[in-house]
């Protein structure tokens, strides 16, 4: 039996998918290049704000079209949050499987297609396999999730109501598997979680600090990326394991939101503009080369002009290198659901593309300041031209330390000599198109 498995949302959905496809594949499924040559597809859906809801949801209507006798499950967030109503409403899926056991999938998998018992017991046997699981990502990254579920409640989140409170992994277990994933030449671990600043904080443990100085002990030429620490929660003595050791990347995922006191204490959060430029300038003060990136929301219940002014003043006080802009989506059940003061879709929007196009000039700045350098590479994938080459120059594509999987700019690397994806080589950085840099190897 094989199954094709479409997986949607953020990377902690992908590790999510990553772990269900080795339960899977040791229960004797196997992976099907696409889906037409799959016995089952796998929804891996999101849950999160509306937009995404609708994106999985579409997803399972299409292959149900493209596929009718094909077997189809939705699993991942959406499947969590809305088990009863969808398994009333969504007849074509033929089972649901939420995300509290992604190890118990092929269990869902075998009600789901009628196998027998002895086949589903199979799966509730399945030791988990984190570090030898496999990847979704680009060559030479992996993602480490350290923890699940959260206990800031922003007003306007819905991921308690999904994931539930925060539960840390134990730093045994997390050691553990960054072991393994080097061992079979990982080269970024990005660690992750809802809140990584928070880990630790319903263990005995040292929190986030005393992980990074036990992962500072392995051995090997890689990179660490900590990503999503929480502004109001934000470990500052990691700041000392990350000047001794240069293998932690001064990349910084800070989602502040917004900038107006106001609107913070509404969202339920503790933070202010001023604290918020203090962190920026104690980062950049620290450590060289520091990149941050941020996510601010528009169209908050309650949010005026001179609150969005006020995100804008913000905006170029802090002159961050990159930034994620979302308009808030209304969710059920969360704090934010029945607030007043509700800020249109069109204004939202407009917000929205305001702050999108005051940060591309700063972000080219940001950028501008890497050219001429001589810095690592991870080479990534090797770009294939639709016109016949002269076949002197190769074009492989690659992040610098700047660059976080998926979200940021690329680098280009114009080489004559192949190159190895997955790799880091030391490039000098030649010249910046837009938000992106071009690099030649040395």
């Amino acid at each position: 039996m094989t199954y094709y498995l479409d997986t949607y949302g953020c990377v902690k959905n992908q590790v999510d998918a990553e772990n269900m496809m080795a339960a899977l594949n040791i229960t004797g499924w196997a992976a099907a290049e696409d889906a037409e040559n799959a016995d089952l597809i796998i929804v891996n859906s999101c849950g999160f704000i509306e937009s995404a809801k609708k994106e999985s949801i579409n997803a399972v209507l299409i292959w149900r079209k493209l596929y009718p006798k094909k077997k189809i499950l939705l699993a991942g967030c959406l499947a969590q949050r809305y088990a009863n109503e969808l398994s009333r409403d969504l007849p074509e899926a033929d089972g649901f499987f939420g995300i509290d056991d992604p190890g118990g999938i092929a269990k869902a998998v075998g009600k789901a297609v009628s196998k027998s018992d002895s086949v589903r017991k199979a799966a509730t046997d399945a030791p988990p396999l984190p570090g030898s699981r496999p990847l979704l990502s680009l060559p030479g990254s992996a993602y480490v999730k350290i923890s699940e579920g959260c206990d800031n409640h922003c007003a306007f989140c819905a991921i308690p109501l999904i994931r539930g409170g925060l539960r840390s992994r134990t730093p045994e277990d997390i050691i553990e598997e960054c072991k393994t994933l080097l061992n079979r030449g990982i080269k970024e671990l990005c660690l992750i979680g809802q809140d990584t600043g928070s880990y630790g904080k319903d263990l005995n443990t040292g929190g986030l600090p005393d992980l990074m100085e036990s992962i500072s002990k392995l051995k090997g030429d890689f990179w660490v990326r900590t990503l999503y620490i929480h502004p109001d929660n934000f470990p500052l003595p990691i700041l000392d394991i990350m000047t001794q050791d240069k293998r932690f990347l001064p990349y910084f995922d800070i989602p502040f939101q917004h900038a107006s006191e106001k609107m913070l204490k509404a969202m339920n959060r503790r933070g202010n503009a001023e604290n918020y430029l203090n962190l920026i300038e104690t980062l950049r003060r620290r450590l060289e080369d520091t990149v941050i990136r941020t996510t601010f929301m528009t169209g908050f219940p309650g949010e005026t002009e001179e609150d969005f002014t006020l995100l804008l003043e913000f905006q170029k006080k802090a002159q961050l290198d990159w930034v994620g802009c979302f308009t808030y989506s209304r969710e059920e059940n969360t704090p934010a659901y029945n607030l007043k003061g509700r800020v249109s879709k069109k204004t939202a929007a407009e917000r929205k593309r305001l702050v999108e196009e005051g940060q591309l000039s700063i972000s080219e700045k940001r950028m501008e300041r890497f050219n001429g350098r001589t810095l690592n590479v991870l080479v990534e994938e090797k770009f294939e031209p639709q016109e016949p080459s002269n076949g002197e120059t190769d074009l492989y594509l690659g992040r610098l330390p700047c660059q976080a999987p998926e979200v940021d700019g690329s680098t280009v690397i114009l080489t004559s000599t192949p190159l190895k994806t997955g790799t880091l080589i030391p490039c000098r950085i030649v010249a910046r198109a837009g938000i992106d840099l071009e690099a030649q190897p040395l």
